[in-house]
């Protein structure tokens, strides 16, 4: 076969004749096209790609920098906004520029360019106009949230996430540690260091039950903020090895979603309260906070440097935590586990805390005997006075004394310690709660609405602060809301008997007894029996069915005993039967049932407010002015 002919490219490289002959078809497609060679040649010579991708990564973070610094500085977002959709317009302008002007001094701007241009600004201007205004939707939502009413958001609306400044959620810390017994520590960790946020005035912490009911659920941060209404979220992980604990954290813009911080400590047990204590304030920094030398010193106030001591109230805590609350074995394994603590540091406050509130459960629970309540009870206000006398100004230790006095009928004793303890520790949903209920008690309605609602805002997904803001409108005679209420305290815990017997009692007060009678008939109703058959007594006796009511409430007493004497009082009371009423009245405080504490409020007695036996046991019970 002959030898191909070869020609010599410039490069200095062959290219066979068979090669330009493959490569002419390409050529004569090409010379098909001249306006396509032209048009990417234009394309290439102006950098038309560099210009647009250079614009892309311009805007990208000029707009990451205008959120971080919008976020530093609670600049409306109505800023963000308009800057990220001129940035956005932006983006079809860069190729024009380039198109015209991508050769420097080429041409100066011609009429197709500037057609271009002011054809982006006028569409530009139009969607800024229509788009809407931030300030506006914060003032609506400002007005709408100092209205007592919930009310209904219309379908097709979505509100926009406008959570209150400086408010956070601490997510329950990892446990990292590789051994699930540890669990107790790494969730102590965290209720410690929330406990710790929430003492800073500033700050606007979710409580405890919320914050921990996301634990083990596949719940996006985002997510987790917008139903507790946060800014920000801490999380972190706990890895223990005896005695040395390494903990990381990191501080999450729920808004933007950025992180604005993160650190990891290396300490020995003793140093724990010290990384608190570093923890919180440079959140409280990040968030912007103010923070006073005080409050700074109350993140450690009560605690002890005492390892053992720390991890022994940890187990008591978690053990009340985790539904241990009216449960015997748990409740005798955490008043345990606090009396350890005090053993190996009688100065830690806490502990003492930890104690008087097992034993004021176990008295609550009805888990001690009749005989020895008042023995448990004095057990619990000695370890509250204790608590108090280690840390004066710690608003929780005077919240325990405040609950054990008012549970053993000393309200003008607890009085004060109430409102110390409010002074003290405004942050805490339990205090707010705690404040809400010995107001109404008190007939002070409208300090425990307030105090009522603060809570739901601070513990949003506690069933128990739903169900006490029901409560407390419900005696205060708002029963509309009330029902409300309970209803979302339902959607949290739809099985709940106690929200149940707290809806239905307040049907019977409000006058809507036939309904109260079909949902106290229905087996589907979680009710307690003696709840059923009290509710049913009083519907019936309401609703002209005296044979009914007094079955019911012959089938109460044979259940329920000397114990359900403030029940008898309230059935008598409403059926004129004074001289029973009465009776009954004196067998409840000489069994000092806590119910008494309604004595002011409940309605269902004012048939007897006159008698000399209610006055005198009125007294007795010595209600602050």
């Amino acid at each position: 076969m002959a030898d191909t002919p070869a020609k010599v490219a410039p490069d200095g490289e062959v290219e066979t004749v068979a090669a330009a002959a493959s490569s002419a078809p390409v050529a004569a497609n090409a010379a098909e096209r001249p306006w396509l060679i032209s048009l990417w040649s234009r394309v290439k010579e102006h950098k038309i790609v560099q210009w647009t991708v250079a614009y892309a990564a311009f805007a990208f973070v000029t707009l990451h920098a205008a959120t971080l610094v919008s976020d530093a500085l609670e600049w409306p977002h109505v800023i963000v906004r308009a800057l990220t959709l001129i940035l956005m317009l932006g983006l079809p302008m860069a190729p024009i520029l380039a198109w015209y002007h991508g050769v420097r001094a080429l041409k100066r701007v011609s009429i197709p360019e500037l057609v271009l241009i002011i054809l982006l600004l006028v569409i530009a201007g139009a969607l800024l106009w229509r788009s809407p205004h931030p300030t506006t939707e914060q003032a609506r939502t400002e007005t709408a949230s100092q209205t007592v009413t919930v009310p209904v958001k219309p379908a097709s609306t979505e509100p926009v996430f406008a959570p209150p400044a400086h408010s956070i959620a601490v997510l329950p810390f990892v446990n990292m540690s590789g051994d699930p017994k540890q669990e107790y520590f790494s969730d102590g960790i965290s209720e410690e260091l929330l406990n710790s946020l929430s003492r800073l005035n500033d700050l606007q912490v979710v409580a405890r039950t919320s914050s921990f009911s996301f634990k083990g659920k596949d719940v996006d941060v985002a997510t987790i903020a917008h139903q507790l209404n946060v800014g920000a979220v801490l999380e972190g992980s706990v890895r223990r090895a005896g005695n040395t604990v390494r903990i990381t954290v990191q501080l999450i813009n729920a808004v933007s979603g950025f992180h604005m911080w993160s650190q990891t400590y290396d300490r020995n047990l003793t140093d724990v309260l010290k990384v608190q204590t570093e923890v919180a304030t440079a959140v409280a920094q990040q968030l912007e906070a103010k923070l006073s030398g005080n409050e700074t010193q109350q993140i450690e106030l009560g605690g002890t440097k005492n390892p053992e001591a720390y991890d022994a109230y940890l187990r008591g805590l978690h053990l009340v935590s985790e539904g241990g609350d009216f449960e015997e074995g748990k409740l005798r394994a955490a008043l345990a586990a606090f009396d350890q603590a005090i053993h190996l540091d009688p100065d830690y406050a806490w502990a003492y805390i930890g104690r008087a509130r097992a034993l004021n459960n176990i008295s609550a629970a009805s888990i001690a005997k009749p005989g020895e309540r008042a023995s448990v009870r004095e057990q619990a206000l000695k370890a509250g006075e204790q608590a108090v006398a280690l840390a004066p100004e710690l608003g929780e230790a005077h919240l325990v004394v405040a609950v054990t006095r008012a549970y053993s009928l000393d309200l003008a004793g607890a009085a004060p310690e109430y409102e110390r303890a409010l002074r003290l520790a405004p942050g805490s949903a339990f205090v707010q709660s705690s404040f809400a209920w010995f107001s109404t008690v008190l007939g002070h309605f409208d300090s425990a609405s307030q105090a009522a609602h603060r809570a739901v805002a601070l513990d949003p997904q506690d069933v128990r602060t739903h169900t006490g803001l029901g409560e407390d409108l419900g005696w205060a005679g708002r029963y509309d809301e009330a029902l409300v209420a309970l209803h979302d305290a339902r959607l949290l815990d739809p099985g709940s008997h106690w929200i149940e017997f707290s809806t239905v009692s307040i049907l019977l007060r409000s006058g809507q007894p036939e309904r109260a009678r079909q949902d106290c008939e229905s087996p589907s109703t979680p009710l307690d029996e003696d709840q059923r058959h009290y509710c049913l007594a009083l519907a019936y006796h309401a609703l002209g069915r005296q044979t009914d009511a007094e079955r019911e409430l012959g089938l109460l007493m044979a259940l329920d005993g000397d114990r359900g004497a403030f029940w008898y009082v309230d059935f008598y009371a409403l059926s004129g039967n004074k001289a029973a009423a009465v009776q009954w009245l004196s067998r409840a405080e000489q069994l000092r049932d806590p119910r008494l504490q309604l004595l002011r409020v409940y309605a269902g007695l004012d048939s007897i407010r006159q008698e000399p036996q209610f006055k005198a046991i009125e007294a007795r019970l010595n209600f602050p002015p």
